[in-house]
């Protein structure tokens, strides 16, 4: 699995990257948050899982890391999905690489730091309640565009996968994309920590090595 997670996680970033949903539909809210969700909740941890070990955390890291990791994530999703943010990377490409770019770094951090070391249980109950933090931040958010009385980024009528949405239309979309892709990945991550905590000693000690995102 690890060997084809990297790859995996690339060519999911090219298609979002090179797409359609940061190029002809740049001005869509919803394909926004398409490529968002795509980047930190889907190629983010592909990468993490396909990084070669020199390149990710192991159980010596510090134990915070994680949840400071989350943090950062939290000022990086929030921050960029200001109204002022949001209109500058819809025109210009330069302020679009650099939202990019910081998606896929703080979700590669926080992916990588939730799961160094899943078989310790002090670095298995940070990585998860970095990650539950991080489902419950994207909730919030996601409720909050899907429920917002007007438009946040503009009122006018923007094309997604053909369909012409109005502003309200097209935020409430992206809202509910952030809901069922962004909190529910985090969400599934950390119950997948919670569950190895609860595990009994013996049984986290014999999990395979298939499933150790650091390999043997």
């Amino acid at each position: 699995m690890r060997r084809l997670a990297l790859p995996a996680g690339v060519l999911l970033l090219a298609a979002i990257w090179l797409g359609p949903l940061l190029g002809a539909w740049r001005e869509s809210f919803s394909a926004h948050m398409l490529a968002h969700t795509g980047v930190i909740a889907v190629s983010a941890p592909l990468i993490a899982i396909g990084l070669p070990d020199r390149w990710r955390p192991g159980p010596a890291m510090p134990v915070a890391l994680p949840v400071l990791a989350s943090v950062v994530e939290l000022l990086a999703v929030w921050g960029w999905h200001a109204p002022v943010m949001r209109a500058a990377a819809e025109t210009s490409p330069a302020v679009t690489v650099a939202e990019q770019a910081t998606f896929l770094l703080v979700g590669v951090l926080l992916w990588c730091t939730s799961f160094a070391a899943p078989d310790e249980r002090k670095h298995a109950a940070t990585g998860a309640a970095a990650l539950l933090l991080t489902s419950i931040h994207m909730t919030l958010l996601g409720v909050l565009l899907a429920l917002s009385p007007r438009p946040l980024y503009g009122a006018g009528e923007v094309t997604c996968f053909g369909f012409v949405l109005d502003g309200s239309q097209d935020q409430q979309l992206g809202g509910v994309v952030m809901l069922l892709v962004g909190s529910v990945v985090y969400l599934a991550g950390g119950i997948s920590l919670v569950a190895r905590l609860l595990a009994s000693p013996s049984a986290v000690a014999n999990v395979s090595a298939p499933s150790d995102w650091r390999g043997r």
